[in-house]
């Protein structure tokens, strides 16, 4: 075991060395084991003889360091197994690390560091929710990240761990802190301080590698720098919480509903993210809803009546459904929802068979369970749970195809229904590796849509739904949107060469099942390739059907590909590159130099091969893909690749690769359809004179399973994972570059801008607001407005950045912007209000930069809504505003007076904005100068209008303005005869060279960022 560093002055009495490098020995006690002679004996008979208390732990590991005599204990062993293990992790883990340090107090220093954390994480309370959340010590954890990075109460900490930071070269032992939005370190070493604060949504990459100056370390990359992490006690526990970390983090930046539903969890701890993990493989195993929640599982054994044995696997309870899942892959699966159970008993124990259970079924299957570990336990929540059981409800129109008869399709039937006669049929069948043998052999054609819906879970969502569609077409009808607008445009564009859809039938029963369900989901709305996966369900399927069906591919076995941003397509275009790189490497090399990967696989995947493949070769592989789930389609398109290796070697540009390609899935063949084959589109368009040799379907998926058989789906979605964060972070930029073109600042300052201002309304969605995350966010703005922050994340965001630095009295200067950017007056501030503001500080002229500051100290109320003088309007302005909004920032009336009190203000702004400059002295002298001469100016008018019976400048427009200025000044009569214009205010400043110089001067916006991000991200 560890124990805590002590000082040993006599490593040589009582003990022999039995193993040494330059910094460690491992010792054991004279008399224990063999040898030892006279001393041996001795030391033993002592060790002996006194009490259990004060024995001594038979091996050791010591600290050792050339030039110091003095070691320190930091192991100790019952065991030879047990010192042997502690030996082995200090030599692949620290002894490298402490090779590169100068001295031997930094080392000394650095193990007992490390050595105490990692006793204080093996004594952490066992990994359970009320243990981890109430332990004294996990709350001091909590409170003192808080207090480290300044964190409010409202920042979560999930867990932490003891490890190294590299910084250079050299290892800062610490403390790793994951929270809900950001991934902390703090470390505190021979009197240098490390911090680092790094936000989730900033991660672009996440691995886990081992390298020569790494030992088996976490690689964290954002878009500016690395940073590297190791010697945890568990790197793989630790690796697997801040995938899910970085996960939620990327469904935020992806979808802001979907982030703010992944935060009604009660407790954000370990716990509640290891079972949302559990959740996601449970459903993804079985194909089940977003809804359905495990339960628990249990091992146990399975009767399977066809194969005459018992399999061993899992049993899986959620709310609707009992699952199984063998051990052996392929083996067997099983689906039974609740609704279709009639009885749960405890069946007769026996040696044989131990703790049975039976359940029956509506369609009179019987499943035998056994060796349960709490069967008694297990019924009765298999009861509770059955107090739900919907009817099913299919719908009465009929598949569009006409489903022909030939001998090969009577033939798959009667497999189909020796299959179903012994592994059951429907929602409870028996799922096996002969089910897939037929899945791959074709579906015939009256039973596509049936199975289509039983592989893919559609059955059981549409059964738990009945008469949801009906209403969704009944609400959707009438309504017009872009959506609408999008599904007209392309209903004719829908397999025009397929005679389903030359009438107005087809075309009718399309619309419908698009419109229903862009009603349902508008956040997906409606994406092009969905007109055409939609039309082939409904060859197979009723309207209903096909819609259920499209709700499982859009929302979870393609998910996000069919949003505005088809970020899953883009997720398995990268996933596709990685694999083509791992099975296909000479190819991959040389497609990339010609761009074509990222050309042909969106299409492939988007429409699952269906708009580049003759319809009834495409159609065996949506079969596969139903049954197989996304794995098909990557060994499919691997397949097409390998077969047009040498081909696709030869060409010498994009053009060339795409012809070949495309002709070769041209030619793809079904020579087992019934119909009249249907050839694509592209065929008919591009055929030559000579088209290449067919290629049989069967025989390319065959050659799919034979070559890329071992690609396995945990492993498919891990590669998705890495994918996300870069896709998601590269649409991020993507999106930034084309809203920030042609303006007044670089396009890499506004970059950084954008992503300082985003941070901050992070911020505002993690820590809670008086406004929710969801209206602070919305995606259908553009992106210079998506994004929004209140009055204090603003003043941050200014005192920081802003050019014009007045002390104490800055925050009154932000809150005094922010009133005038808030144009809509709803308490917040969007990025391209705030990058105008910026923007007049940074970049306006003497005249704009005054006629703001002067704004600034106008009564809340009496603004106008313009910034800049007419004649004076910059290119990219046109850029960023509409016409309405253009007009009133380029307003050319003329500014309200401010009065005495506004004016005592205005110098006093001016006075501190003056304190930290270079020319302090004489910008001081002629502030003095001017509000000298503006004083004299005001008084002159003060006693004109007084001889003149006027109480108002000539300027002001009506009554209001000066009802709310005497108001705001406490009613003080003789101070609302005194004013001064913007004019007379211009005109006195542009008296002093001074004052001149210092508003002309130009700004760098370059350093406060840099400054800015220090502090935020590292210390």
């Amino acid at each position: 075991m560890w124990i805590q560093p002590e000082e040993v002055l006599l490593a040589g009495a009582l003990w022999v060395s039995e193993r040494a490098n330059p910094f460690f020995i491992l010792q054991r006690r004279r008399g224990h084991g063999r040898g030892g002679g006279l001393s041996g004996l001795l030391v033993g008979t002592l060790d002996v003889v006194l009490d259990s208390s004060a024995r001594v732990a038979p091996y050791r590991i010591l600290l050792q360091t050339a030039d110091s005599q003095i070691f320190w204990n930091i192991a100790c062993g019952s065991s030879r197994k047990e010192i042997t293990e502690h030996w082995d992790w200090l030599e692949s883990n620290l002894l490298q690390t402490i090779s590169i340090f100068d001295n031997d107090e930094d080392i000394t220093t650095f193990v007992k560091g490390k050595i105490s954390g990692i006793i204080a994480e093996e004594n952490r309370p066992a990994d359970s929710e009320e243990q981890e959340e109430d332990s004294g010590k996990f709350r001091e954890a909590e409170l003192k990240m808080r207090r480290l990075f300044g964190m409010p109460d409202e920042e979560k900490l999930v867990n932490y761990y003891s490890c190294s930071y590299w910084k250079g070269r050299v290892p800062r032992q610490g403390w790793l802190y994951l929270s809900v939005n950001h991934l902390c370190f703090y470390s505190f070493l021979l009197g240098k301080e490390v911090t680092l604060v790094v936000p989730w949504t900033e991660v672009t990459q996440l691995d886990k590698n081992a390298t020569l100056l790494f030992p088996e370390s976490v690689r964290v990359s954002t878009r500016l720098t690395e940073h590297f992490f190791s010697m945890f006690l568990n790197i793989n526990d630790t690796f697997k919480l801040m995938e899910q970390l970085a996960n939620i983090a990327m469904r935020q930046l992806l979808d802001n509903e979907a982030f703010a539903a992944d935060r009604s969890l009660p407790k954000p701890c370990k716990t509640d993210l290891d079972a949302r993990a559990k959740n996601e493989r449970y459903r993804a195993m079985f194909r089940l809803t977003q809804d359905e929640r495990l339960d628990g599982h249990t091992d146990c054994t399975l009767w399977t009546p066809f194969a005459k044995m018992h399999v061993v696997g899992q049993l899986f309870i959620s709310n609707n459904y009992i699952c199984f899942n063998s051990r052996e892959e392929d083996l067997c699966q099983l689906i039974i929802p609740l609704r279709e159970v009639t009885i749960v008993e405890k069946a007769d124990s026996s040696s044989v068979l131990p703790c049975p259970v039976s359940i029956s079924t509506k369609n009179k299957m019987n499943f035998l369970f056994a060796n349960l570990k709490d069967r008694d336990f297990l019924v009765q929540r298999i009861s509770d749970f059955l107090q739900r059981t919907p009817d099913s409800s299919w719908g009465d129109t009929s598949p569009l195809a006409l489903i022909g008869h030939s001998m090969k399709e009577k033939m798959k039937e009667e497999s189909w229904n020796i299959h179903f006669s012994e592994f059951g049929r429907g929602v409870c069948m028996y799922r096996t590796s002969r089910t897939r043998d037929l899945v791959l052999n074709g579906i015939p054609e009256c039973l596509r849509g049936e199975l289509w819906l039983l592989f893919s879970g559609a059955q059981n969502e549409m059964a738990t739904h009945p008469g949801y569609y009906g209403d969704l077409v009944e609400q959707a009808m009438g309504l017009c949107s872009l959506a609408t607008e999008e599904i007209e445009r392309d209903l004719h564009r829908s397999m025009p060469e397929h005679r389903a859809f030359q009438n107005e039938t087809g075309i009718a029963a399309l619309r419908r099942v698009l419109t229903a369900y862009a009603h349902r989901n508008p956040g997906i709305g409606y994406c092009q390739a969905m007109n055409i996966v939609t039309s082939v369900l409904l060859l197979y399927c009723t309207e209903e059907q096909a819609f259920w069906l499209l709700v499982a591919l859009c929302e979870r076995m393609l998910p996000d590909y069919y949003n505005t941003r088809v970020v899953g397509a883009l997720v398995d275009q990268g996933v596709f590159e990685e694999l083509t790189r791992a099975f296909l490497p000479l190819l991959y090399e040389h497609m990339q130099q010609l761009g074509v990967i990222s050309t042909i696989s969106l299409s492939w995947f988007l429409t699952l091969f269906l708009s580049v493949m003759p319809f009834d070769s495409a159609v065996l592989l949506v079969d596969c893909f139903f049954y197989e789930g996304i794995k098909v389609i990557f060994q499919v398109a691997l397949a097409v690749l390998h077969d047009n290796m040498d081909a696709l070697l030869s060409c010498s540009d994009e053009g060339e690769a795409m012809t070949i390609l495309g002709r070769y899935l041209d030619n793809v063949v079904n020579k087992q359809t019934v119909a009249p084959p249907t050839p694509h589109l592209h065929a008919l368009l591009t055929s030559g004179d000579e088209p290449p040799p067919e290629i049989d379907v069967f025989d390319l998926i065959k050659s799919s399973y034979e070559k890329f058989g071992t690609l396995r789906s945990d492993v498919i979605e891990q590669m998705r994972f890495k994918q996300r964060l870069k896709v998601i972070q590269s649409l991020e930029d993507t999106a930034k570059r084309s809203v920030v073109s042609d303006v007044t600042f670089s396009i890499e300052e506004l970059e950084e801008l954008y992503c300082l201002f985003k941070s901050k309304h992070m911020t505002s969605c993690y820590w809670g607001s008086t406004s929710s995350a969801a209206e602070r966010h919305d995606p259908s703005l553009p992106y210079l407005e998506q994004y929004r922050i209140d009055s204090a994340q603003f003043t941050q965001l200014f005192i920081s950045l802003a050019p014009w630095v007045c002390g104490g009295h800055t925050p009154t200067l932000a809150a005094r912007l922010f009133r005038l950017l808030d144009q809509n007056q709803d308490g917040l501030v969007n990025f391209k209000e705030f990058i105008t503001g910026l923007t007049g500080m940074y970049h306006g002229d003497m005249t704009e930069k005054l006629k703001l500051l002067y704004k600034l100290h106008l009564p809340p109320g009496s603004t106008h809504l313009y910034m800049w003088a007419a004649g004076h309007v910059t290119p990219w302005m046109s850029h960023l505003y509409d016409d309405d909004t253009f007009t009133a920032f380029t307003d050319n009336d003329t500014l309200l007076c401010i009065f005495s009190t506004q004016f005592i203000e205005f110098c006093k702004t001016l006075y501190n904005m003056f304190s930290e400059d270079s020319s302090e002295q004489q910008l001081y002298h002629s502030i003095a100068t001017v509000a000298s001469l503006l004083l004299r100016i005001g008084e002159v008018g003060k006693k004109f209008m007084v001889s003149s019976g006027s109480l108002r400048c000539e300027d002001v427009a009506d009554d209001d303005d000066a009802v709310l200025v005497g108001e705001r000044r406490r009613g003080s009569t003789l101070d609302a005869d005194w004013s001064i214009s913007f004019e007379q205010a211009l005109a006195s400043l542009l008296t002093e060279a001074p004052l001149v110089d210092f508003f002309e001067r130009k700004r760098d916006v370059r350093s406060k960022m840099a400054a800015w991000t220090l502090m935020s991200l590292s210390i």
